[in-house]
């Protein structure tokens, strides 16, 4: 693909489900993307703009290299394991490649002299934070992670904060929610193996792709009894990304903002939701909640729409279904590769 006079951004992890929609993005909006991926989790399919590096982000060379080669002045950081059930028997793993990759990579920026970051982070910072059961979430709220996942971001995000005290960096971590749908071209989509989200499971449960969902908890403190989540449709958090490299800010500077509709929605809502766009209910049974889900995770999005002057835009849940959707039954690629789970838990959306 042609470069032209497009400034370059690495985009670690690209070949993934939100890396590849930001890269298209950045594409979009005039950006050169340089995929750096090793494919154990993306898929080569999907990093269909700017050009592909494959590469581990633990090999600090291999970064620096692909820095130097293509003239990267700034970088968006999604490289890292998300599975949050993963975590907990694999810790070490996710330190390894979550946290000790992200010491590789902001070695190799210092190296190379690129000072800009947008990093990857989570909901799964917050954990369950002592907030009221449906309070919105703040920034300011109390850091908990619930799991080895979101202890890896959460340390991230402090050695990012910590580079640019002590070097210059100017970074800007996204804590995003319940990201979902697929791109409206279907061109990418989602396509996880294991699938542990609960929209592309409702969807395949419905299709007869997979066994009927089990929902965990219906006695929660909500109006439907079902948990409350957040979803935010993947291209608007591509726009975010895209958002947070363009916007302002001073060397050293260090910003987090939440990233979501701001919206709560039910898993009970979901799964009607899903079935009105079948046209047929979706196969599901309702089990016992599981011991560490909130009631509620809802973000209050006001820093990042005033810091980087972004709004969701398509994050109506009508519409993240419809869009996932058409991708479920038309993938372009993963298709054979994946297995799903049976059961839905609240807490495997906060990835």
């Amino acid at each position: 693909m042609d470069r032209g006079t497009r400034p370059a951004v690495l985009v670690t992890g690209g070949a993934g489900y939100i890396g590849a929609h930001t890269s298209k993005a950045l594409y979009e909006q005039g950006y050169f993307p340089v995929v750096f991926d090793d494919l154990s989790l993306g898929y080569r399919e999907a990093a269909q703009w700017g050009t592909f590096v494959h590469g581990d982000i633990r090999d600090t060379r291999a970064v620096a290299e692909a820095l130097e080669a293509h003239g990267v002045k700034t970088v968006i950081h999604f490289a890292g394991l998300i599975e949050v059930g993963r975590s907990v028997v694999r810790p070490d793993l996710f330190w390894d490649v979550n946290v000790a990759g992200t010491v590789s990579l902001l070695s190799a920026m210092r190296e190379k002299g690129v000072d800009r970051l947008v990093f990857s982070s989570s909901a799964a910072v917050y954990g369950q934070g002592g907030r009221g059961p449906l309070e919105a979430i703040r920034e300011d709220a109390p850091k908990a992670p619930a799991s080895p996942y979101g202890d890896t971001k959460l340390a991230c995000e402090w050695m990012i904060q910590a580079e640019c005290r002590a070097y210059g960096l100017t970074a800007v971590a996204l804590r995003y929610f319940n990201a979902a749908g697929a791109d409206p071209s279907g061109q990418i989509g989602e396509a996880h193996d294991p699938e542990t989200h609960l929209i592309p499971l409702a969807i395949a449960a419905g299709l007869g792709r997979g066994k009927p969902l089990t929902v965990f908890g219906d006695d929660f403190d909500t109006p439907d009894g079902t948990c409350l989540r957040d979803y935010i449709h993947v291209s608007d958090l591509a726009d975010a990304h895209v958002a947070a490299l363009k916007v302002e800010l001073a060397a050293g500077v260090y910003e987090a903002a939440n990233v979501g509709a701001g919206q709560g929605r039910s898993v009970k809502e979901v799964v009607d939701t899903v079935g009105r766009a079948l046209g047929k209910p979706v196969p599901h049974s309702m089990g016992a909640r599981r011991a560490g889900d909130p009631a509620s995770l809802v973000a209050d999005p006001a820093h990042a729409q005033a810091l980087l002057g972004w709004r969701a835009k398509r994050s109506d849940l009508e519409q993240i279904v419809a869009d996932a959707l058409r991708w479920e039954t038309n993938p372009a690629y993963g298709t054979g590769l994946r297995s799903v789970t049976s059961g839905v838990s609240s807490k495997n959306s906060v990835e």
